[in-house]
């Protein structure tokens, strides 16, 4: 059932990020974004948010080391563009499950809640128009927090 979540999540995924290509009439999308700001701007905004989520794996996979989880180098799925949408949700649960012994119940469900909220809104964001600018508004402040509660697990 997981296989094919992964499959057809990424699929739908796939069609938000080209929807400029085949429903032009609904925006640029996330690619207009990045291209409003000019160049070099927006290769440096794209840079320091990649360099952002590979300090951000690296955090989960602390985590995940601390607790003696298997395979804690998984979470770098998160740059597996456009897989990483869905599998996003994934990471979170098996972090989730390698922390769960090791932090208070209610911590974990904060922690969860965070990281489930954010991986719902990045995707919310993908939408054209209001509804996808609501969307990463909303997740980039949660992906913050659930970051931040991250590595304070960490002490």
């Amino acid at each position: 059932m997981n296989v094919i979540i992964r499959v057809l999540g990424t699929a739908a995924v796939t069609g938000l990020l080209t929807y400029p290509l085949w429903a032009p009439q609904w925006g640029a999308g996330l690619l207009g974004e990045v291209a409003a700001v000019p160049w070099p701007g927006n290769l440096v905004i794209v840079l320091v948010f990649l360099g952002l989520v590979a300090l951000y794996c690296a955090t989960l996979e602390r985590l995940m080391r601390a607790a003696g989880a298997a395979r804690p180098a998984s979470v770098w799925w998160m740059f597996a563009i456009p897989a990483n949408f869905v599998e996003d949700f994934y990471i979170i649960g098996r972090v989730a499950s390698a922390i769960a012994d090791r932090v208070q119940p209610a911590v974990l469900r904060r922690w969860l809640i965070l990281g489930y909220g954010w991986c719902g809104f990045q995707i919310l964001s993908l939408f054209p128009g209001w509804l996808g600018l609501l969307g990463g508004v909303i997740a980039i402040p949660l992906w913050l927090a659930h970051w931040m509660l991250a590595r304070r697990l960490l002490t």
